[in-house]
């Protein structure tokens, strides 16, 4: 027997809220967990995004309110501002009729705004560790009457460095309250802090909804790494795009490709952890209005999107991780609609593509990158199809008369009509089709430097920082666990041979720090973390963090974990 909303004994205003967003029928996290969380017991929901988890929790905190409170009576920790503004706003729609109090708290917004709202009294707070620490450190958020606190997408604020943060705040409310952790997967870090904060947690364990959508059609092109420009150029020529979803690496690599792209005549803006909350919603209402067309952002920066007419993802950077690979893609495809995956990839990284494959258990279609002659016939027929446009509506009066002084000077219609297409077909010229060179098959051989034995970096300078013995752990934060040291992140890696002598001595040779100073360096398949003294940071993040391998022509681009 199906279960419905109205089976789960919500309160009236609730359930009138539900009718009035045409909910009925709970996914399967929400009819199993609705209930549970109700009884006020500590949970455990392990579930993908897009299951529905929002609703999952928000519904019981709702039904549990007490009004007429000043202190918050609930916490949810979220790892990004955007995924904190959409859980906010979840809340709100679903308390429409409660008189829910909901404030969502986010770096990158006024102090003063939230304090104030803080002052005034609110029932449920939505927000990132790190300013929700601020405040609680300026004794302006008190947690003390907290009833229930929810960690939602506890995997990501692992990885994202949060986990001290999460475990201060979790201290700062009372002994006795509720704790909802959620996550997609249960890494022995998020284990831990479960059964240091849980009591006795119900698990509600949803299975993997199918990984790709039927109707988001996998192509893969194998390119060189300095032509993937080109590539991406020849495709934007020949794709029927609408809206477009490049993810790059890092920050860095948003900024330099939206501009390429920009001046190559396509409408392309960047989406990074940069931008101030005022600038990123800009960029966003342009890319919801259409003004532009493409954004080009960070796995990060892109949490929290809901944009259901996105017609392409270009994967222009692989992740170094499946199951980002899947989030990425599940970006277009939506609402009943067809989307298209395309991957750039480099000969080096056949390996993650199997992996990829093995983990959607969906083969991706290898394809032929346009050629020149493509590009040629798709402009043609672009301009066809402009000018049967403007034929169709029939505003040309201007140039009508113009073309009738033409025909009374004595020229055929016909070759006026070509010399015109001549005219408009000039700006081609200052846009040539980029050449593409020749790939060439990789050896899998592995380099010694770079097998999973040397990992990091070793010999009589490290004193032991950069062991072998390290685990894989260590550096699943964000932040140096090494006093006085900032951890950052280089964007090259074992599939672009670099060993820890060439981090050590680009390094200290580039930005004049002595390369005993470095600590620890993790050498993974896409990119490096390297621990730096803190003192160096600026000298290390100079000349925007550019560094030229000594070993040959590339770009390394450096930044803060």
């Amino acid at each position: 027997m199906t279960t419905q909303f109205s089976d789960l004994s919500l309160r009236p205003d609730i359930m009138q809220a539900l009718e009035k967003l045409k909910y009925t029928e709970p996914t399967p996290i929400q009819a199993q967990m609705i209930p549970i969380m109700m009884t006020g017991v500590d949970v455990i929901g392990q579930a993908q995004t897009g299951t529905g988890k929002t609703a999952a929790f928000s519904l019981p905190i709702l039904h549990n309110l007490i009004s007429g409170q000043r202190k918050p009576q609930a916490l949810i920790l979220s790892p990004t501002r955007e995924l904190a503004m959409q859980v906010a706003k979840a809340m709100e729609g679903y308390g429409a009729y409660t008189g829910v109090r909901v404030l969502s708290i986010y770096g990158g917004s006024s102090y003063g705004r939230q304090i104030s709202a803080l002052k005034r009294g609110v029932d449920v707070v939505v927000g990132t560790p790190g300013r929700l620490l601020d405040l609680l450190n300026k004794k302006s958020l008190d947690l003390s009457q907290v009833r229930t606190l929810v960690l939602d997408e506890a995997d990501e604020m692992l990885s994202m460095g949060f986990i001290d943060d999460i475990e201060t705040l979790l201290d700062a409310t009372a002994t006795k309250r509720q704790v909802a952790l959620f996550s997609a997967t249960m890494p022995v870090r998020i284990r831990q802090l479960a059964k240091k904060y849980l009591h006795e947690p119900q698990s509600v364990a949803i299975k993997k909804k199918q990984l790709t959508l039927a109707a988001v059609e996998q192509r893969y092109y194998v390119v060189n790494q300095r032509d993937k420009l080109a590539a991406l150029t020849r495709l934007f020529e020949t794709e029927d795009i609408s809206r477009a979803l490049i993810f790059v690496r890092t920050r860095a690599g948003t900024g330099e490709l939206a501009n390429e792209l920009a001046s190559r005549g396509f409408s392309a803006e960047m989406l990074n952890g940069d931008l101030s909350q005022d600038a990123r919603e800009r960029v966003m209402s342009r890319f919801r209005n259409d003004h532009i067309k493409v954004l080009v952002a960070t796995d990060v920066a892109a949490r929290g999107l809901d944009i259901d007419d996105i017609s392409h993802v270009f994967n222009y950077d692989l992740p170094d991780d499946p199951e980002v690979f899947v989030h990425r893609i599940g970006r277009t495809g939506r609402a009943g609609k067809e989307g298209i995956a395309i991957t750039l990839m480099t000969p080096k990284e056949t390996r993650m593509l199997n992996r990829i494959e093995g983990y959607t258990r969906q083969k991706m279609t290898k394809a032929e990158l346009p050629s020149k002659a493509d590009i040629m016939n798709a402009r043609k027929k672009q301009i066809v199809e402009r000018m049967e446009v403007w034929l169709r509506r029939g505003r040309f009066k201007n140039e009508l008369e113009l073309v009738n002084q033409l025909v009374e000077a004595g020229h055929d219609p016909l070759e006026i009509a070509a010399a015109s297409m001549r005219i408009v077909r000039e700006s081609e010229n200052q846009r040539p089709v980029e050449t593409i060179g020749e790939v060439r098959e990789w050896n899998s051989r592995r380099d010694p430097r770079g097998s999973r034995n040397s990992r990091f970096s070793g010999g009589p300078r490290d004193k032991g920082r950069g062991s072998s013995k390290r685990t894989r752990s260590s550096f699943s934060s964000r932040k140096s666990h090494e006093q006085g040291m900032a951890r950052m992140v280089l964007d090259k890696g074992r599939s672009d041979g670099v060993s820890p002598s060439d981090v050590v001595g680009t390094i200290a040779y580039h930005a004049n720090i002595p390369g005993k100073s470095l600590g620890a360096i993790h050498i993974q398949d896409q990119q490096t973390f390297v621990d730096v003294p803190e003192q160096f940071v600026d000298q290390v993040l100079a000349k925007n963090g550019n560094y030229r391998l000594r070993k040959n022509k590339e770009i390394m681009t450096v930044e803060k974990a």
